[in-house]
């Protein structure tokens, strides 16, 4: 059913019904460069009538500021073209920020629901400027913007508004084989300076879920699926300096590859890189962990975030697996160990610090009826030390073996936006190390009015050792209330004392019986000081599964809003009773937390300002020592041009009277086998402190600079012992060596790129990065950023040139000549 007027249908609405236009197929060539003067655009039925979707939900749009937007194919690709009305340029909003980035641009996306599934989609959006943004959806609505596509795009800005026009070809979508398709559409405009968003189906917040509200594009014939099979080869040179004064502390290098895409079939596509190269990557945000779980770093090597939303179902999934720090890099100097080890008379000559990958590939698409099926595949080469003995001979001990890393799923999309699913990992090393293999079996079921869901996820675990097998078990069960205004969840973990997925997932504990309970309710609608208010409430409960023993109970309580000004407010206050802690302590053994609090607030400024910003602060207080934690942050930017900004952050954590772990000791006269723990009351101090620069001279090219540093400080006051009961007390140690610690990390990244033809880029950047580390301890932030950046660092500079060569365009050009 079609919604016409200028009036908007409640009553439809209400019931959720969806818009439908018809396809048109071009009737000849259009040139994609904003204007819309192609014969074939007036064939075409436009996408009018736009409706707000925040801040007035349901508002038709104004005559003033409409949008018309328009749809054609051929047998190449989907064009997309259409007018966003204004009453004057100053009221659009824009600014050059590369691919990939949004910023604080107006936009208009078109996303496809190509299986008309209702679950999974791609948008592609497109600013004034005409820079590009793409993303999958998945879930009905979780937009992964890490998924990239070569199409072209061009926009103008004009006095009445901006046009626009894209060309998507059809290399990078995947589709169903039926002559005849219905495709999922929606259509969205964002205008900054407003604050709102419209949408061309309309869209009630109230109902969970965004593909699901979309309406549609009908009577698509792609009569015949076109080649897709394209070649992005790269060159890369490098020149590195180590930092020191050797005489080798300079050496270059010059590596190739190439990544191949090719279209299996309309709907499969493989994905496959060849002696990759992740040299120009931007550095990690290192810090001092003083915490018994692992740093989660973010991944940022785009084989492994673009496309992977199958691979990513069930969390099985952590990518920084591959290609991670040799799994025996520390166990080589253990003399203890029964394999091949460092000798008293050897030393270390060097120990890769990262195992090399090899190749990857992945192959993922989906059937017409609706099953998702996903490869992925990965292996790294076998990594060595160099050791050298006091005669002068050197020799090779294995720190990771050959290893091959798998990940398969199936995911069959079912009516009413659910699906079910299985995933499976596996991690195969050669000679005698111990294989992985991780199984997870998911549920997403949602009523017939999608209005209640239940999700499950249940996992089993297999580590294949030698001589024997570890199995462990995991389940996650939830039931939610997901459309209203008034939303409800109840959730349950459980991870029995064996789960283990780290080998190509991140799991930082097992072993514990959660369950959780959370409360929202949501005004929509704007009243005279804000646009849209939340309220949100949690409770958490957590036991240790096989023991059934207490951990900790949480509840807190959250409150946001957008006001009138568009500027955003919150405000988040929690309490913890007394719980016990079997992690701090490294074997198990119970810390009890005393009790605590926690206040946090935040404000965040009016982003299509010129000068924008965001604070927030955390307050925590312990009953334990007193301590006390606080957390301060700002954050800013001032936009000089459309071309030209500055934005600094920094973040403050002075805490005080904190307990942790220190070490452990053997006591000789206690009757314990075990070593005694050794806890600290300290303080510590953090500063981070990040600048970034920006000028982009057009939206094909641009420069960025990025420089970050890190400060942390630990000084040690008193120490403890950690009793049976689990309270501290003072040791009985006489002198305990005290170890303060001062570390600092120091990164520049540096980077051009330009875009020489589409999904073609020369890169060039420059990367600096130090390190400090010792006992000192110094008040002052400005002497450790001195001493940071005065020490030896590593410098790279590499040029990187990858050039994309699509078969079918290239076809296509032959033909025209």
């Amino acid at each position: 059913m079609l919604l016409l007027g200028t009036c908007f249908n409640v009553r439809a609405f209400a019931q959720n019904v969806s818009r439908e236009l018809s396809a048109t197929r071009s009737v000849g060539p259009i040139k994609v460069d904003g204007i819309l003067n192609e014969t074939a655009w007036k064939e075409a039925l436009p996408a009018t009538h736009f409706i707000e979707s925040r801040p007035y939900v349901g508002k038709a749009e104004s005559e003033v500021n409409k949008t018309v937007v328009y749809l054609l194919y051929d047998a190449y690709a989907i064009y997309v073209g259409g007018t966003c009305y204004e009453p004057s340029k100053d009221s659009i909003s824009r600014e050059l920020v590369g691919r990939d980035k949004l910023g604080i641009n107006d936009f208009i996306s078109v996303a496809f629901d190509l299986y008309n599934d209702k679950i999974n989609g791609v948008g592609f959006f497109v600013t004034p400027y005409g820079e590009q943004y793409d993303a999958k959806y998945s879930n009905s609505g979780d937009e992964d913007g890490s998924w990239n596509a070569v199409w072209d795009s061009e926009a103008k800005v004009h006095q009445d508004g901006w046009s626009f026009e894209m060309r998507i070809p059809y290399s990078a979508l995947r589709y169903s084989k039926q002559p005849v398709q219905n495709w999922g559409l929606q259509i969205t405009r964002r205008r900054t300076k407003a604050g709102q968003q419209l949408v061309w189906n309309p869209i009630n917040p109230e109902i969970n879920g965004f593909l699901n509200q979309a309406g549609m594009w009908k009577g698509i014939q792609v009569t015949k699926a076109p080649v897709r099979l394209s070649f992005s080869p790269y060159i890369a040179s490098y020149i590195n300096h180590n930092g020191t004064v050797d005489a080798n502390r300079t050496s270059s290098s010059l590596t190739g590859g190439m990544d191949v895409k090719y279209g299996i079939s309309q709907s499969f596509t493989l994905d496959m890189t060849l002696v990759p190269d992740f040299g120009q990557v931007k550095s990690d945000n290192k810090v001092l962990n003083l915490s018994p779980f692992e740093v989660r770093y973010e991944e940022n090597r785009s084989f492994f975030t673009e496309g992977t939303e199958l691979f990513n179902k069930g969390d099985l999934f952590y990518s920084r697996r591959i290609g991670q720090q040799p799994i025996h890099y520390y166990a080589i100097q253990d003399p203890l160990r029964e394999e091949d080890h460092v000798q008293d008379n050897e030393v270390i000559i060097s120990n890769p610090t990262e195992s090399k990958l090899v190749n990857a590939t992945k192959v993922s698409g989906r059937l017409h009826k609706g099953l998702g099926i996903g490869v992925f595949n990965a292996i790294t080469q076998p990594m060595y030390a160099i050791v050298e003995n006091d005669r002068g001979e050197k020799r090779k001990i294995l720190t990771d073996p050959l290893t091959n890393y798998n990940i398969t799923v199936l995911d069959q999309t079912l009516k009413g936006n659910s699906s079910i699913s299985f995933i499976n990992t596996n991690v195969s090393r050669a000679g005698k190390d111990y294989d992985a293999n991780v199984s997870s079996a998911l549920l997403n079921l949602n009523n017939k009015h999608n209005t209640f869901n239940f999700f499950g996820n249940f996992s089993l675990s297999k580590l294949f050792y030698p001589d024997y097998t570890l199995s462990g078990y995991a389940h996650t069960i939830r039931l939610a209330k997901t459309s209203g205004r008034f939303l409800v969840n109840v959730t349950q973990d459980l991870q029995d004392q064996k789960y283990n997925k780290n080998d190509l997932g991140i799991n930082n504990t097992n072993n514990y019986l959660d369950h959780n309970l959370g409360i929202s309710y949501n005004w929509w609608k704007p009243t005279s000081w804000y646009n849209q208010l939340s309220i949100n409430s949690n409770a958490a409960y957590s036991r240790r599964y096989l023991q059934n023993d207490f951990q900790r109970f949480q509840v807190y309580f959250f409150v946001s809003a957008q006001l009138k000004n568009l500027w955003g407010v919150g405000s988040y206050v929690s309490y913890n009773p007394e719980g016990h802690d079997y992690y701090e302590s490294r074997n198990g053994s119970l810390f009890i937390n005393t009790a605590s609090v926690g206040l946090h607030g935040w404000v965040e400024t009016n982003r299509a300002k010129k000068y924008n910003g965001n604070a927030y602060y955390w307050v925590y207080i312990d009953k334990l020592f007193k301590a006390r934690r606080y957390e301060f942050g700002l954050a800013h930017q001032y936009r000089f041009s459309d071309k030209f900004s500055l934005s600094q952050g920094i973040n403050y954590y002075p805490y005080f009277n904190e307990a942790g772990y220190y070490s452990n000791y053997s006591n000789p006269g206690s009757w314990r086998t075990m070593p005694v723990l050794l806890f600290s009351k300290r303080d510590r101090n953090t500063v981070e402190n990040t600048f970034q620069a920006k000028y982009n001279f057009n939206k094909r090219s641009g420069i960025s600079l990025r420089v970050r540093h890190y400060w942390s400080q630990v000084e040690h006051k008193a120490f403890f012992d950690l009793k049976e009961n689990g309270l501290l007390e003072p040791t009985v140690v006489q002198d305990v060596e005290v170890r303060n610690q001062n570390q600092n990390f120091f990164n520049i990244d540096m980077a051009y790129s330009m875009q020489f033809a589409p999904g073609s880029f020369i890169n060039i950047v420059w990367k600096e990065a130090s390190t400090t580390y010792n006992d000192l301890i110094s008040s002052s932030y400005f002497s450790n950023f001195k001493s940071t950046v005065s020490v030896p660092q590593i410098n790279n500079l590499s040029v990187k040139i990858l050039y994309y060569l699509d078969c079918l365009a290239l076809k296509k050009r032959r033909k025209l000549n």
